[in-house]
């Protein structure tokens, strides 16, 4: 959903995230639409797209970050894990969620605990949610 992509960028950036990485396929384009959700924060961050998030997951902890997927398969609650460590977050697709292969190479499975009946949160919200947890804990 390019809203959705919008609004996770305008968050990340406002929370000081370095860069975003999102999948070739698969995932919203960068329209209209998602600039406008932005509120322009999509020209202020760099946005890198990965034929393999796999990969990408690998490569962030061989060069040092911890990685964080955030979904509602996790026993963890989000506020327990340390996020003054370097720090890549996952967020998966509204559909079908984090793949198995990311959730395997990732450090830390956390989950946002929800008090309602609905099972899950919306992506934008989930990432507003934790990366200002991130924040908070960095104390910026």
């Amino acid at each position: 959903d390019v809203g959705n992509l919008g609004a996770i960028v305008r968050i990340a950036e406002c929370a000081g995230v370095h860069a975003i990485v999102i999948p070739d396929k698969g995932s919203a384009q960068i329209n209209s639409h998602s600039i406008k959700a932005s509120a322009g924060a999509i020209f202020k961050i760099p946005i890198c797209r990965a034929s393999s998030l796999k990969e990408v997951t690998h490569f962030l902890r061989n060069s040092g970050l911890q990685v964080v997927a955030c979904t509602e398969k996790a026993k963890e609650n989000y506020v327990a894990v340390d996020y003054s460590l370097p720090t890549a977050f996952v967020f998966g697709s509204e559909e079908t969620g984090v793949s198995t292969d990311v959730l395997r190479n990732s450090d830390k499975l956390v989950a946002i605990p929800l008090a309602g009946e609905i099972s899950s949160l919306i992506v934008s919200v989930s990432a507003g949610v934790v990366l200002y947890e991130a924040v908070r804990q960095r104390g910026k």
